[in-house]
């Protein structure tokens, strides 16, 4: 068992589409973060010029890529969240495209991203749902190209918290907001040995909005052909 639908698809979704509904629901994921705000400059830096974002929500990080002058897309099994994207994008006539899928099977030719952002999203299964998706990751992003995500840490408050259906994934039964579905959370460790194949650029282990709500912040560069 690993959290999945009978295609593979990671269940956190169905929390998130039904949160995505609403414009209360969607309020507070309206603003870029500021980490990733402060690696445009490594973007621009390397003459970057087409941005994925992964499990994109309502589009906050597409939006402020494509404001700044890139050719933006995102992804996200929510078609609630994408159509809101979408309507926005056409509204200000951003270059902004959003699509409505799964992150282990991603709609996009391979070598065509020199970024892609995933921000609290594939820790949203186990280990091997992880695979499947830097997998693709590695599949669309250019040589050289940029990784910049995020994973829970094990020194988040939630750690431990419920039914460990794999190693280090949890299920809470009766848990707050997604943590109903499976979790995967990393220590240092975890996240050098699954990220194999990339250059660390970034590691640190920082507390988000909550107490104790710690998540792993990483950056990570595709090997390029020279090297």
């Amino acid at each position: 068992m690993n959290g999945t639908d009978g295609d593979g698809t990671a269940t956190a979704y169905r929390y998130w589409d039904a949160r995505w509904r609403t414009g209360k629901g969607a309020a507070g994921w309206l603003v870029p973060e500021p980490w990733v705000v402060e690696t445009a400059g490594r973007l621009r830096e390397r003459g970057a010029r087409h941005v994925l974002d992964l499990g994109c929500g309502p589009g906050r990080h597409a939006e402020a890529f494509a404001r700044a002058g890139w050719t933006a897309a995102g992804l996200d099994r929510s078609e609630h969240a994408v159509a809101a994207a979408r309507r926005r994008a056409e509204d200000e006539g951003l270059p902004a495209t959003y699509h409505a899928g799964d992150f282990t099977r991603l709609p996009f030719a391979d070598a065509s991203f020199d970024y892609v952002l995933a921000w609290n999203v594939v820790y949203h299964g186990d280990e091997d749902v992880l695979a499947r998706v830097l997998a693709e990751v590695g599949r669309v992003l250019r040589p050289g190209g940029l990784y910049q995500a995020t994973m829970i840490s094990k020194r988040n408050a939630q750690y431990g918290r419920g039914t460990e259906i794999s190693p280090n994934t949890y299920v809470q039964e009766d848990g707050p907001e997604d943590k109903q579905h499976p979790h995967l959370f990393s220590d240092e460790h975890d996240i050098l040995r699954t990220h194999r194949g990339m250059r660390l650029l970034e590691l640190a282990d920082r507390e988000h909005e909550a107490p104790g709500s710690y998540h792993w912040h990483l950056l990570f560069e595709t090997p390029r052909h020279d090297t």
